[in-house]
């Protein structure tokens, strides 16, 4: 279905890697219905959930704009992921949280903005955050993501060393929100050895790769935080911090190659993930958990350096 006004506009896939609760998926759902730009296609990608009533439901819509696709069996965080960007086929493409919000002119304003920045590879909307209840809130982590995201007045594009270095330090780009080039997110993909940070290892490929991101400061999208997140549940047994140590040592090999000293900085110090465990050694201290103390403990203290990466 085409607005009069977005026939010859760039097309936008809205793509829904499912598994999770139906009151937050129905939510979803609706919230792209509602979108004041009609132009847009949803395909939800059940990964073999064991409730069937979502699906069912999801089907009774008889929206020709929704597509339901059921995976032959269960594939994971990161293989749903893999699979959401395979079924990709417009100009460009977003993989939304079953559990997030679009508001009513994210559609529009997106589409906006790929006119407006023709060579964007993807683009980052103003976000507002919401807890498991749809109240607006700003926890820690969030006020942390506004104090390391660039300070702009209005949509602005950012790329190279600058941005590769802005985001080490501290990822304040909101993954579920962000529309991306198909064409782009289809050359570079997703790491299947990642879960927790498999989208910063994207961008900084594509940022390496001279790819620009647009940031936006109107708010479009509503970002759920809740403790039944990926990133929740491994933060809490401490295997999100091995993952991150992990991949921050290879970025900052990664950015010494290429030169960008200061990248290279941030990803060896990794600050933000540190004082993350950190803050996480309160709960572990109280469950008596001496596992989880140690790797928490672990991480906090690491930071590798030798005198060719110390700024």
């Amino acid at each position: 279905m085409s607005s009069p006004s977005s026939a010859t506009a760039v097309s936008i896939d809205i793509v829904m890697p499912f598994y999770g609760s139906f009151d937050l998926l129905r939510a979803a759902v609706l919230s792209v219905q509602a979108q004041t730009d009609p132009d847009w296609r949803l395909t939800i990608v059940d990964d073999r959930y064991p409730d069937p009533e979502p699906m069912a439901w999801a089907r009774t819509l008889n929206d020709p704009r929704i597509t339901v696709v059921e995976n032959a069996h269960n594939l994971g965080v990161s293989g749903n992921f893999t699979r959401s960007v395979e079924l990709a086929d417009a100009d460009f493409a977003m993989i939304i949280g079953c559990d997030d919000i679009l508001l009513p002119t994210y559609i529009s304003r997106m589409r906006e903005l790929a006119a407006r920045f023709p060579d964007a590879a993807y683009l980052q909307p103003g976000v507002e955050v919401i807890d498991a209840d749809g109240t607006v809130v700003l926890p820690l982590a969030d006020r942390v993501k506004g104090y390391y995201r660039p300070t702009v007045s209005g949509p602005r594009s950012l790329s190279g060393e600058t941005l590769a270095t802005s985001l080490l330090r501290g990822n304040w780009t909101y993954f579920p929100s962000i529309l991306w080039r198909t064409e782009v997110l289809k050359k570079h993909g997703f790491r299947s050895d990642l879960d927790v940070v498999l989208d910063l290892a994207l961008q900084i490929e594509i940022v390496t790769d001279g790819g620009i991101l647009v940031l936006d400061t109107v708010p479009t999208f509503r970002y759920r935080r809740h403790q039944a997140s990926v990133s929740s549940w491994k933060a809490s047994d401490g295997s999100r911090f091995r993952e991150e140590q992990r991949y921050f040592l290879e970025a900052a090999a990664a950015m010494r190659e290429l030169g960008w000293r200061r990248a290279a900085g941030a990803a060896t110090r990794h600050v933000t993930s540190r004082l993350n465990a950190v803050t996480r050694l309160p709960s572990a201290l109280s469950a008596r958990d001496r596992s989880g103390i140690r790797s928490l403990l672990g991480h906090a203290l690491s930071m590798r350096t030798s005198p060719r990466n110390q700024l």
